[in-house]
């Protein structure tokens, strides 16, 4: 035991007596007690190793070769000039390629992206390349073809996406060109869903358009006006895509500024057209005026070669069914000219100037519409029929027409010699009346020509001549519809006429601009004129065959038309009010005069203001409003109005009959204010019957 007295020297000894005094001093330092301790117990003689089990400091402490002493770290990885722990890895490894032992098989492995081929950016960009060429050159043929060959249908809609953003960026110039390039690709390169879903895609990314180009909004709203006034897109198309966009997707500004700016507007057809500037387009008039003017020059100087590269230079080719029916009327009017107009039709379709389909096309154009030309080329059948089999034998026109038309060049259709001689007869009437605005007289003609079987036809043909001409013949066609409905027409015959007219809107279309809008203000001031019913509508389109896709849309359009605020007074208004009043201002001056005459006017005066309305199919108004006022007044003095109006032939029976019906259907609400109403009415009617005004059926299908 006394050996192990010498465990610690005289000098240690001392300076452990010196500790505790410093406690303070030596807690308050960044190194603890333990680990001074530490520091001086590694001078311990060698023997001191034996009673390493009797602190802390001595087991953790480890004498490196170099005289140093490390403490050992817990998990026995050693510390600072140690070899430290298996696989240990002290920082990140780098490899030096300078050094002499330098492998390259020790660098580490890297994974090489390969970029993969996608078929749709590849098209992207072969599309974005054709545009820039087009723009630059304004071939519209070539970035068709070019189009074509590219293949890919089912990334059309992209086409026309990437064509109308790329000119939204670009001046009005390019603009123009593109809406000139969709009416090229329009159904001979890309279907008219895929633009629709084009236009569609556009209107979804007009948030991020509107990031680069600040007029976004007016600019595709412009865009889409153009392209249903281009008639490339429905105008049903407005509504649908409404409905499938989010309120908050700019693209709603976008239909609402097409549809309140630009196709609202008196004439928007002829100021969309020429928004920017028409420095490459035409309208549909001045394409028909050049193509006219082209053909007479053609007829004068006989070179072919000249012809066709003005043909060419109209750059509308999507419209050259027109050149065709134009060429063979002037072959029909000038027979001295139609062998020089044979052998142009025959050079163009080898070229391939004039397509097999645009051939096919103007020839059925003037079929359908032979016997109008009759009226003004008797013969016009009869060379019409001579030169489609020629036509057919030099190859220039494709035998299917014949097999179309029966074999005789004419449209085959259910008309008979009854039906056409009709139609040739109403022509003159309906021309007559736009000259005349003679209603009582056109309504004579047509119950003597006693064909009432034949209303529907005389419906189709009186909006179709009205559609093209001016906006008095159009209010005049719409006053004439009510007056007729009154008289002899059933609802029956104008829901049977309108099915007529829809179902060849596509084939209007090609010869009047903005068919469609034009059908569907004709289809909603009925409703307005209580003409048609707004259950009458869905029945229309019932009626329709299942192909007839744009008459469908044209109904739809007439819908969202008749829904709009204040849509009565705006679809009265449609045509500049030419010769139809407003309802409301009718009924205003109608009960003015009423009112007058009750208060002690003249019978003579009355009749007269009521004749200076101008509106006999509205008579029935004064019917109701005179039994209202004389239940209200319990004055006979009306009657005795009736009578008078009556006995001239100013009321007629159907008018009469009218204004009692209308009071019968709200005879309940009437009854409200005048408790009496009902007996009176009664009193009324069988007054009517005495008189003369009703017929003694009316009332009974009620009462059975």
């Amino acid at each position: 035991m006394a050996s192990n007295e010498g465990f610690l020297t005289e000098e240690q000894r001392e300076r452990l007596n010196v500790a505790p005094p410093n406690a303070d001093v030596l807690s308050s330092s960044p190194k603890s007690s333990s680990v001074l301790l530490s520091e001086h117990c590694v001078k311990a003689p060698p023997g001191c190793g034996k009673a390493s089990t009797a602190g802390t400091a001595v087991r953790h402490v480890r004498r490196t070769h170099s005289g140093k002493h490390i403490r050992v770290r817990k998990d026995g990885a050693g510390g600072k000039g140690t070899w430290g722990k298996l696989l240990e890895i002290d920082g990140e490894s780098h490899i030096d390629r300078n050094d002499p032992n330098y492998d390259s098989g020790e660098e580490p492995y890297e994974l090489v992206s390969t970029a993969v081929s996608d078929p749709l950016d590849d098209y992207k960009k072969s599309v974005v390349s054709i545009i820039e060429e087009y723009f630059s050159t304004g071939d519209v043929e070539v970035a068709a073809s070019d189009l074509k060959e590219l293949g890919s249908s089912e990334y059309h809609p992209y086409v026309i996406k990437r064509l109308v953003s790329m000119a939204m960026d670009r001046h009005d110039k390019e603009k123009e060109m593109a809406s000139v390039l969709l009416s090229a690709l329009y159904a001979d390169v890309i279907n008219p869903t895929q633009i629709s879903q084009g236009f569609f895609m556009l209107l979804e990314s007009a948030d991020d358009l509107g990031v680069d180009i600040p007029d976004t909004v007016d600019i595709l709203a412009l865009f889409i006006a153009r392209a249903v006034v281009d008639d490339i897109l429905p105008p049903a198309f407005i509504a649908r895509a409404r409905k499938m966009l989010p309120d908050s997707y700019k693209g709603r500004q976008v239909l609402q500024t097409a549809e309140k700016s630009y196709l609202s507007a008196p004439h928007h057809a002829e100021l969309v057209e020429r928004r920017w500037g028409g420095s490459t387009h035409f309208t549909v008039e001045e394409v028909k005026k050049r193509i006219a003017d082209l053909l007479r020059e053609y007829v004068e100087s006989g070179d072919t070669a000249e012809a066709c590269r003005c043909i060419r230079k109209l750059e509308v080719s999507f419209f050259y069914h027109e050149v065709v029916k134009r060429a063979l009327v002037l072959a029909m009017e000038m027979q001295s000219a139609e062998p020089l107009i044979l052998k142009l039709l025959k050079k163009a379709a080898e070229e391939g100037l004039i397509s097999s389909s645009q051939m096919v096309k103007g020839f059925s154009r003037l079929a359908e519409s032979i016997d109008d030309l009759c009226l003004d080329i008797p013969s016009a059948k009869m060379l019409f029929q001579s030169i489609v089999p020629r036509a057919v034998s030099d190859g220039w026109l494709d035998a299917s027409f014949l097999k179309a038309s029966g074999g005789d060049g004419q449209a085959n259709g259910p008309d008979d010699e009854n039906v056409k001689q009709y139609k040739k007869q109403i022509v003159n009437i309906i021309h007559e009346y736009f000259l005349s605005d003679d209603i009582p007289e056109l309504i004579q003609s047509l119950e003597d020509l006693g064909a009432p079987e034949y209303n529907p036809v005389f419906l189709k043909k009186l909006i179709t001549l009205a559609m093209d001409r001016k906006n008095k013949e159009k209010e005049m066609a719409s006053v004439l519809l009510s007056a007729l409905h009154i008289e002899i027409f059933s609802t029956e015959d104008i829901v049977n006429g309108f099915v007529m007219l829809l179902e060849s809107a596509e084939d209007t279309a090609l010869d009047v601009l903005d068919a469609s809008n034009e059908l569907a203000l004709f289809l909603a001031r009925a409703v307005i004129d209580d003409v048609l019913a707004p259950l009458n509508m869905e029945e229309i389109t019932n009626r329709l065959p299942p192909n007839c896709s744009s008459g469908a849309e044209t109904v739809c359009l007439a819908q969202s038309l008749l829904s709009a605020r204040h849509a009565g007074e705006r679809i009265l208004r449609c045509w500049g009010g030419g010769t139809g009043w407003a309802v409301e201002d009718a009924k205003d001056k109608i009960q003015k005069l009423l009112e007058e005459f009750e208060s002690g006017g003249v019978i003579s005066e009355a009749c007269q203001c009521i004749r200076d309305i101008g509106m006999p199919f509205f008579n029935h108004e004064v019917v109701k409003k005179a039994l209202v006022m004389a239940m209200e007044k319990k004055n006979d003095r009306m009657l005795d109005l009736l009578q008078e109006c009556f006995n001239e032939g100013l009321i007629t029976i159907n008018q009469i009959t009218k204004g009692f019906g209308r009071i019968k259907d709200g005879l309940d609400d009437l009854a409200l204010d005048i408790p009496n109403a009902k007996d009176k009415f009664t009193f009324y009617v069988e007054l009517g019957k005495e008189r003369g005004w009703l017929l003694p059926t009316f009332g009974l299908s009620d009462a059975s």
